[in-house]
């Protein structure tokens, strides 16, 4: 799974749709293929089995890799990264738990590329802390949604909605925004390294997928649903509170929090969290375990 084995992208005037097309060469797997192929690396170290998990995604990368153009780094660079994430998310995936490659290895891609730009931009080497990260990566689509695409400072309503949503403070909005300012105009020119130009609005992605892609990522939620829902069945009615509160809310309430309401110490609580993650854990592997089995029956039938 070496990266110089893997198609590149040229510099200069259409590299980007060479290697578009290049890629799309590798066929997409089906479910119980990619399965296999996965257990046979898994269990046998077979690199010919990974060399197939890894191209048959790279259109996933690519994919992705559009949607951070606009930081103005070379293109070929941000999908080099990208795949990188891709190498590691097919070591480490393991198909026995029930999921598709695809849903498990697109968060490796993203922290991958994001490590990279996050690296490369010396406006943000100046600290990398949680919020500074989630700023940095929203900050340009938040403005957009709320059309404050205006050249300069941002309006005080507009700092104080960023805030909110964010869960920053208003004086890291009105920073990062500075920092940031080159990105404020759609029409802005702009030249990456690699010698491509043109403005803003020309680099921005296409975020609808196409019907296949919606239907397979649909497919992938309602079964992660699916198998978490039988699964946190094993848990009684305080580990499921808990458990809900801790783990699947947006702003999961505190240890404090739960401690008042359940009138026990904070250190049981974090106990009966860590039990209930590892009954649901173990009752959603079990049940994937049982689905891949049950798949092997069907192909050998």
């Amino acid at each position: 799974m070496a990266r110089n084995n893997l198609p590149s992208i040229a510099a200069g005037e259409g590299g980007l749709n060479r290697y578009l097309d290049e890629i799309r060469k590798f066929p997409m797997l089906e479910p119980q293929e990619e399965y296999m192929l996965a257990k046979r690396y898994q269990e046998h170290d077979d690199r010919n089995a990974a060399h197939k998990l890894v191209t048959s995604h790279l259109r996933l990368v690519a994919k992705i890799a559009m949607g951070y153009r606009g930081y103005g780094l070379p293109i070929g660079e941000v999908v080099s990264e990208g795949n990188v994430g891709l190498m590691q998310a097919v070591k480490k995936f393991e198909p026995d738990r029930g999921f598709r490659l695809a849903t498990y290895a697109m968060w490796w891609i993203k922290a991958a590329i994001q490590e990279y730009i996050l690296r490369s931009w010396s406006l943000v080497k100046m600290g990398t802390t949680a919020n500074q990260k989630r700023l940095f990566f929203n900050l340009r689509r938040l403005k957009g949604k709320i059309q404050a695409l205006d050249e300069g400072d941002l309006k005080p309503e507009h700092v104080k909605e960023i805030a909110t949503t964010l869960k920053v403070s208003e004086e890291e909005v009105i920073s990062m925004n500075r920092r940031l300012s080159g990105d404020a105009s759609l029409n802005a020119p702009i030249k990456a390294s690699e010698g491509e130009s043109g403005q803003w609005q020309d680099w921005l992605v296409d975020d609808h997928d196409n019907q296949e892609q919606i239907l397979i990522e649909q497919d992938e939620l309602d079964s992660r649903k699916a198998l978490l829902a039988n699964a946190m069945k094993v848990l009684n009615d305080r580990e499921r509170r808990i458990f809900e509160a801790r783990r699947l809310t947006e702003d999961p309430l505190t240890l404090e929090d739960l401690s008042s309401e359940f009138d026990i110490s904070r250190e049981r609580v974090r106990q009966i969290e860590v039990r209930a993650f590892e009954k649901v854990q173990d009752a959603v592997r079990k049940a994937a375990l049982e689905r891949a089995q049950a798949l092997r029956v069907v192909e050998g039938a």
